[in-house]
């Protein structure tokens, strides 16, 4: 049987996610970026790219930790900010076991978009238009706990800084479980938005270098972190995660080796997801790290944040194969 992680009571828990929502416009160049740079003219750098392919995705953030939580089945309310044209994507999130009924549409901006351009050696160029999301910094988080009832964990995913900034603060003016992932923003944030956004949660998620620019910017050891966090979860690519737990030594996982090539994009939420999900069925830190990394190669293998298979045969193989037929067997119970 699975063991219940340390310090975790998943009895009645709420998960709400909070965080981008956007269309990603997807862009291959034959090319490598490398090639074209010239670091002594950086000053008068001015390039265009002729792309070769154009796809459009559905993405964002939150909407990807949403969807994955979604289809394993925990029914995650999504808590953002849209525009009137989010019509068919919001069908989508609701035959996926979202619940999208709290979010915000804006009657002026149209859903943010994600512009991401990727060269032949997997190295990504990408911009980001806010949109209608700029106007999430207004939802209260209270009437969503209120209306859906259960303790909530509030996952802060990368939004506007403001937004990010409103609901842990919130989270904790209300004594709300929070999850910090302030990830790609962190570039826009002072110390001191830093200091704000993660002092006090549950869980601090990020990439090992956004953890050491994070220490830097908010002016903390490692040691210091640990204090103001319960659990660091730190993905190191290829090599894997640590979920390191009040200081004391980490818990490594490696995830499993991909089946085909992989596109770097949706990996990370994917991780999230699979890794909260473990948490909330009480499985542990190694338990819960395996099946992040598990559903992380598995949207790796597909173009696109939430167009992965979604069976649980996959998964269940993709644990055996890489953990032990133990793994699977934890997981196997909780799975829709």
């Amino acid at each position: 049987m699975p063991v219940r992680g340390p310090g975790w009571d998943a009895a009645g828990m709420t998960l709400i996610v909070t965080g981008s929502i956007a269309q990603d416009y997807r862009m291959v160049f034959s090319g490598s970026f490398a090639d074209q740079l010239l670091p002594e003219h950086a000053e008068a750098l001015s390039l265009s790219f002729l792309v070769d392919e154009l796809e459009i995705r559905r993405g964002g953030s939150g909407a990807n930790i949403a969807f994955n939580l979604g289809w394993l089945g925990l029914g995650p309310v999504l808590v953002g900010s849209v525009g009137t044209d989010f019509g068919e994507y919001d069908d989508w999130l609701r035959a996926h076991g979202v619940d999208t009924g709290f979010l915000h549409v804006s009657t002026t901006r149209r859903t943010a978009r994600y512009l991401c351009t990727t060269d032949n050696a997997r190295k990504q160029i990408a911009s980001f238009y806010s949109g209608a999301m700029v106007e999430s910094r207004t939802i209260e988080l209270a009437p969503v706990v209120d209306r859906v009832g259960g303790t909530p964990l509030v996952v802060v995913a990368p939004n506007v800084p403001a937004a990010m900034l409103h609901h842990t603060s919130e989270c904790r003016a209300r004594g709300y479980r929070f999850a910090a992932d302030p990830s790609q923003q962190l570039a826009r944030l002072s110390g001191e938005e830093v200091r704000a956004l993660v002092d006090g949660a549950e869980f601090l998620f990020g990439n090992e270098y956004e953890r050491r620019l994070l220490e830097h910017k908010a002016g903390w050891s490692p040691v210091e972190l640990a204090r103001r966090v319960s659990v660091v979860v730190t993905t190191l690519g290829e090599r894997g995660v640590t979920v390191t737990r009040g200081g004391a030594e980490p818990t490594v996982v490696r995830p499993p080796k991909p089946r085909t090539p992989t596109d770097p994009t949706g990996g990370g939420d994917a991780f999230r997801a699979g890794f909260l999900a473990g948490c909330q069925w009480g499985l542990g830190d190694e338990r819960a790290a395996q099946l992040g990394c598990a559903l992380a190669v598995i949207a790796l293998e597909t173009p696109g944040a939430q167009e992965h298979p979604t069976d649980r045969g996959n998964l269940l193989d993709r644990l055996a194969d890489a953990y032990g037929a133990e793994a699977a067997a934890d997981v196997r119970p909780f799975l829709p």
